[in-house]
Order: structure tokens, then C-alpha cells, then sequence
């Protein structure tokens, strides 16, 4: 059985290298044009041909997004994010709207069709097969007997590619496709611009009686995120080929994390050590970082009133707070010189070193010297050092983690 391909996500310089430290296999990410993150960090077309350097010298594919509605005033754009990913050795392209689809097979471009098309059945699946798709993302409300399904029957006369979502936000919507944005800010869920209305507590008002109800507890449009650790082997045992993590819009440190944990889980699998005591332990590992509580998904069926959030916003029981930024690191002795701009710093605290050519560090401090003495706390204004193996540089920003 082969390994499945781990796919995380990228916004920026700093995501797109936590993820491959932390063990991904593939990357995908958008520029500012055609892609269902708008609102989110993307990435430049011009800076591809950087990106896939690095990612190649790392041995990590490409996959661009090019997955919003295109509409006729848009067009344009295609030839110019796709001219642009042929230049730079995109592995793939993410789409689904034909538009985009036609331009590739025009430039001979790989393309994967994206969980927008809502693909849901084995039929549908050898359309885009026959069509020239090397991969189809299934739709987010399949459930894991009918991928498998899916699965075999599609492995002839072209097997082709399944990709599957296992981790991070879910939208109430079938796969994606929302209109609240639109209705209530005029904004378009799918051309990029989710204003995430969903995510919000609604209440219930009585004109007639002039009086209004909070509904429940809960925020009743805001799905829990998915998570899969807990019967990933499963789904390797669907021959799924490629996992897919949700979350261009969050921070490094979740992608660091949830890359870092599925890696590990795939790899425990695959040498027979995917215990149910190492479950919990990556479970545990999956709640230090943002998440609206987790769930199954679709894969085990739909989801019932347990699969919408009770909270606004995040549920992790660990949080970074901004402490200050690296004034030098000293190689040879593996010292880190800080200002401490905000808040205190103290020995014993567990530290996220970030920046755009460090990516991510993560540390605790064993010691503080200000000015040739050891302290135990730095507050605002202080400059200190500390012993720091992992290479960061001026500039990188500080943070601290609290619980």
C-alpha cells in the first residue's frame, strides 16, 4: 500500500516553511487572483518561480488554486495566473470552473478538480477523468463507505487521483458553496470574499410580540473543524492518495502543528505504531492550537446537533502572545538577543520564534541574562539573551505561549 501524499496549506513565506519542515509532501497555495481565499495572505505571481525553487530543492510539490467562479470580466486573469504557474513549474492547478479547466488543457497543465465541483459519485468522477483531471477533490459530505465505493470504481480503464479533506474548518454549506456573505455584505463566498457570517451567535425575533431568543447555547451556522487522527487508518486503508489540511487563513504555528502530527501518524502506521494511546496523545497535540472544536465530518454520516461549535472563535487551551523580536543571533555560541516589547518574559516560558526565512522555531528559555546578570523575569523595555539551538534571525518576531 503506498503512502498517502500530505498536503498542507500556505499563505505566506512563513506557512509555506513550517509546512515543509514539519513534513508535508505537497503544499498548496494562491496568488491574488481566482482563488477562494482572497481574504487571505496569497502569495504574489511573481514570487512562484521562488516558491517553487524552494519547494523543489525540499522535494515538496506545488498546487496552485486558481477555484473561484470565473466570471466573463475574469478571464483574462487566467491566462495570466496560469502563463505565469507554466513558467514556474506549478506541479498542478486547483479548479473547476471550465474556464479554467480549458486554459489548462491549452498550456498542457496538470489539473486537479477542486471539492468545489461537489463530486460525489464514481460517474461523475470518470467525467472529469475522461476530461483530463489527473485528481478530483470529493465533495466534504461523502462519507468513508461511499469514497470507498468511489474508489473502486475508478481504478479502470485510468485510475484516477482521490484527495481528501482530514483536517480543519468546515462550512455549512455543500462544499462551500454559500450565498450569506453575498445576501448580507454583498461579498462573494465564492469568489474569495467569505465574510464568515456563519461563524456568528443568531437570535430569533418576534415582530409581532416585539421580543427576541438567543438560539440555544450554541452557534448554529459554525461547524466544529474536522479531525481524522482518531481513524486516519481508516481512511489509509480507503486508498485515499492525498490528505489534505484546511487552513490558509490561520497561523504558522497550526500549520506547524497539525502538519507536524499527521505526519507522524502517517508514518506510525506504516511501521505498525498507530496505537489508540498514540491517537490521544496526537489528539492532545491538535487541541494546543486554533480550532472550534473537533469533529468526524461527513465520514461517518451527517452530522447531528454535536457538530456545531458552542464557542466564538477558539477552543484551544493554549495561546500566543506577542513578546518582542530578535536583535541578533549569535551562531557559534547559539544565543538569541531580544528586546522584550510587550508583557514579560521568564525563564521556564515556551517560545515561538517566527519569521519569513526562519519559518517557525520553538523553544523554552533555561536562562536570562541582562547585562552579564542572570535574571528570572524581562519586562517591557529589556534587552536579553538566551540559549537558542535553532537558528533564527533579526527581525523574527517573539512570541510566548500561555495556557
Amino acid at each position: 500500500m503506498k503512502k498517502p501524499e500530505l498536503m498542507s496549506p500556505a499563505g505566506n513565506w512563513v506557512m509555506l516553511r513550517v509546512a515543509v519542515q514539519n513534513g508535508a509532501d505537497a503544499i498548496y497555495l494562491g496568488v491574488d487572483k481566482l482563488n477562494m481565499r482572497a481574504k487571505a495572505k496569497n502569495f504574489t505571481i511573481s514570487e512562484l518561480p521562488e516558491v517553487v525553487s524552494f519547494c523543489r530543492e525540499n522535494n515538496v510539490k506545488v498546487y496552485l488554486t486558481v477555484n473561484s467562479i470565473i466570471l466573463e470580466d475574469d478571464q483574462p486573469h487566467i491566462d495570466e495566473v496560469l502563463t505565469a504557474a507554466k513558467s514556474a513549474g506549478v506541479d498542478m492547478i486547483i479548479c473547476w470552473d471550465i474556464a479554467v479547466i480549458a486554459k489548462c488543457k491549452q498550456y498542457s497543465l496538470p489539473f486537479c478538480i477542486s471539492t468545489q465541483a461537489s463530486i460525489s459519485n464514481s460517474t461523475s468522477a470518470k467525467f472529469y477523468s475522461e476530461l483530463g483531471a489527473e485528481r478530483i477533490v470529493l465533495a466534504r459530505e461523502c462519507t468513508l463507505a461511499e469514497i470507498k465505493k468511489i474508489r473502486n470504481e475508478t481504478l479502470t480503464p485510468k485510475r484516477i487521483e482521490i484527495e481528501t479533506f482530514i483536517h480543519g474548518a468546515m462550512c455549512i454549506a455543500v462544499s462551500g458553496r454559500c450565498f450569506l456573505s453575498h445576501d448580507i455584505f454583498n461579498k462573494s463566498a465564492n469568489q474569495g470574499d467569505c465574510m464568515q457570517p456563519c461563524r456568528r451567535e443568531y437570535e430569533i425575533y418576534d415582530k409581532r410580540l416585539d421580543k427576541s431568543l438567543l438560539i440555544g447555547n450554541d452557534y448554529v451556522m459554525s461547524a466544529k473543524d474536522l479531525c481524522t487522527i482518531e481513524f486516519l487508518d481508516q481512511l489509509i486503508e480507503a486508498d485515499i492518495d492525498s490528505f489534505k489540511i484546511e487552513g490558509r487563513k490561520r497561523s504558522p504555528e497550526y500549520v506547524a502543528k497539525v502538519t507536524s502530527v499527521y505526519r507522524r501518524a502517517i508514518d506510525s502506521y506504516f511501521d505498525g505504531t498507530l496505537t489508540p494511546e498514540k491517537k490521544t496523545a496526537f489528539l492532545e497535540e491538535l487541541s494546543h492550537v486554533y480550532n472550534r472544536g473537533f469533529s468526524p465530518g461527513f465520514y461517518f454520516g451527517k452530522p447531528g446537533a454535536e457538530g456545531f461549535s458552542s464557542v466564538d472563535g477558539n477552543s484551544s487551551v493554549r495561546k500566543k502572545e506577542f513578546v518582542g523580536k530578535v536583535l541578533n543571533y549569535y551562531k557559534k555560541s547559539g544565543v538569541c538577543y531580544v528586546a522584550v516589547l510587550s508583557g514579560t518574559l521568564q525563564v521556564g516560558d515556551e517560545l515561538l520564534i517566527i519569521g519569513n526565512t526562519t519559518g517557525m522555531a520553538e523553544l523554552k528559555v533555561s536562562a536570562l541574562i541582562n547585562e552579564e546578570t542572570n535574571i528570572q523575569t524581562a519586562c517591557r523595555g529589556d534587552k536579553v539573551t538566551f540559549p537558542c539551538p535553532l537558528l533564527v534571525r533579526e527581525g523574527d518576531q517573539v512570541y510566548k505561549i500561555v495556557n
